[in-house]
């Protein structure tokens, strides 16, 4: 993958915040995994700011999609509570192996880490004092065989929640080496996770800024067949 700029992927832009469409493959972070990251590129984005806008919160290497970042120091402490407090709306697609039984439904497990090094998650034991509690809605949009389109509303922001949950269900994300591991991780080239929508109520008595990312490329088939 080789992004050059982030000018093009902005998907709003105003005095407070950037929401940018990041694609897969792209850290936020620099880490020890390598690779290109994010950070490094924030600067074009600071548009006649004395300093380069900041993350509001995470999204994995290899998920893409909506991305808030805070232009300055109050706007990301007003960003943070925001988030915090679970008034940001995030709706999330994602392509899985195997399908819920159900239409729609909600995901109620505690989630734990099990590898500080890698971030990697598991669900944890109803006694297990470790686990913190974890929600999050699905709903399925479309199916073809053994491909499941599902709509995600994560109601906590646990790192790697929605990849845990659903693998903990049956239905791995496609493309998912660490959750998926063995079957999903064969089926798809990339993690098939998009953070498709964000709305933020960052303004008094003002509807929510909101925003879309498009599907990214490798998404695409595997969407086109659930109907989209």
């Amino acid at each position: 993958m080789e992004i050059t700029s982030l000018v093009d992927r902005i998907l709003y832009r105003d005095a407070i915040m950037l929401i940018i469409d990041k694609p897969a493959g792209l850290a936020v972070h620099e880490g020890g995994q390598g690779g290109p990251s994010l950070r490094p590129m924030l600067d074009e984005l600071r548009f006649g700011l004395p300093r380069a806008p900041e993350l509001a919160h995470r999204l994995d290497r290899d998920t893409s999609g909506c991305l808030v970042l805070g232009r300055h120091r109050k706007a990301l402490a007003d960003l943070g509570a925001l988030f915090a407090e679970g008034k940001i709306k995030k709706t999330y697609w994602a392509l899985t192996v195997g399908a819920p039984q159900e239409d729609e439904g909600l995901i109620d497990k505690p989630l734990k880490k099990i590898d500080n090094r890698r971030g990697k998650m598991a669900v944890a034991k109803d006694n297990d004092k470790a686990g913190q509690p974890s929600q999050t809605k699905w709903k399925v949009l479309g199916r073809h065989d053994r491909i499941t389109w599902l709509e995600l509303s994560p109601l906590t922001g646990r790192t790697h929640q929605i990849r845990v949950h659903l693998a903990s269900i049956g239905c791995p994300i496609l493309g998912d080496r660490i959750y998926g591991a063995g079957t999903a991780d064969l089926l798809a080239p990339q993690l098939c996770l998009h953070a498709r929508a964000v709305s933020v109520p960052i303004y008094k008595n003002k509807p929510a800024v909101t925003a879309e990312a498009e599907p990214p490329e490798h998404m695409r088939e595997g969407l086109g067949k659930c109907g989209l």
